[in-house]
């Protein structure tokens, strides 16, 4: 067995573990469904979904869905967690409004990345992958776990027992959403429309928001997720503050992990030494825009 197998199978464990630890901190003071937490049955759901897609992805050695089962995920339980408490807390305007806009946002970017990657036909991220079972299968957990940390605040004020009605807290929060989603929208169709005109090809973007930010989308990202955990602070009760690594998670995920490292990486093997190139990563901010 190779040493990154090996290592692999060390690792599944432990996103097992951290999966079931936050399961259990963002279900204090929740729902249930016959004794069960529903914020856990959402996470467990979260992984469950993961490795049924998995199974066909291994088998064809394909990576084409894994964006649209990840969308699929946030969708189906977000939609668990809001009909599940229902059984056990009356639902309200805040939890409706928080389960709008997760589904709103993970519909546009699901069928956003499916429909990128099925114009592009594959995501050379994934080659070294594929081929080992427990590392391809690794990948399809994270995303179990992507979305149980990306979505934990959403989550556990759906299913908190605790009720407040609309407040200066979702007025703010929805607004901070707006602009989040906006920004990202916005971000990914002028780089869309830059990279279907054949006179872009081999060249970098470097208008629009895109002259402003070298990742505007994943600002936009990051905004709109401290948009939900505002919208959600106002109920959470001890442990369930947890929930609130929501947007921390999603910009160490970002900045530090798979999102800008990679891009930054790919950009400079791509035109590093270009004078334009370098002038725009020089005076062009890597995340939050610049204003003048």
């Amino acid at each position: 067995m190779k040493k990154t197998d090996r290592n692999s199978l060390i690792v599944f464990p432990i996103l097992i573990l951290i999966g079931y630890l936050v399961a259990l901190a963002g279900s204090q003071g929740g729902a249930t469904l016959g004794g069960v937490p529903v914020f856990a049955i959402a996470v467990a759901l979260a992984f469950l979904i993961q490795w049924l897609a998995f199974i066909p992805a291994y088998i064809f050695q394909t990576e084409k869905f894994f964006d649209i089962t990840g969308g699929i995920t946030y969708i189906t339980v977000t939609g668990i967690a809001l009909c599940y408490t229902r059984y056990t807390v009356a639902l309200d305007a805040r939890s409706i409004l928080i389960a709008a806009l997760v589904i709103v946002w993970a519909i546009r970017l699901g069928t956003f990345l499916f429909s990128r990657i099925k114009k592009a036909g594959k995501d050379d991220r994934f080659d070294e992958l594929k081929p080992s079972f427990i590392r391809f299968l690794n990948v399809w957990t994270i995303q179990g776990l992507w979305v149980t940390f990306t979505a934990a605040a959403a989550l556990v004020a759906i299913t908190s027992a605790t009720r407040k009605g609309l407040d200066a807290f979702a007025i703010v929060g929805a607004l901070v959403w707006v602009i989040g989603f906006a920004i990202e929208i916005i971000a990914d169709a002028q780089k869309s429309r830059f990279n279907a005109d054949p006179s872009n090809k081999g060249k970098f973007i470097r208008t629009g928001l895109w002259s402003r930010s070298r990742h505007p989308n994943y600002f936009g990202e990051i905004v709109l997720w401290i948009g939900i955990a505002i919208i959600a602070a106002p109920v959470l009760q001890g442990w369930q503050w947890v929930a609130m690594i929501s947007p921390l998670f999603v910009t160490l995920l970002l900045t530090r992990v798979s999102g800008i490292p990679l891009l930054e990486k790919k950009a400079d093997t791509k035109w590093g030494g270009q004078k334009d190139y370098e002038e725009y990563k020089k005076n062009t901010p890597v995340l939050i825009p610049r204003l003048g």
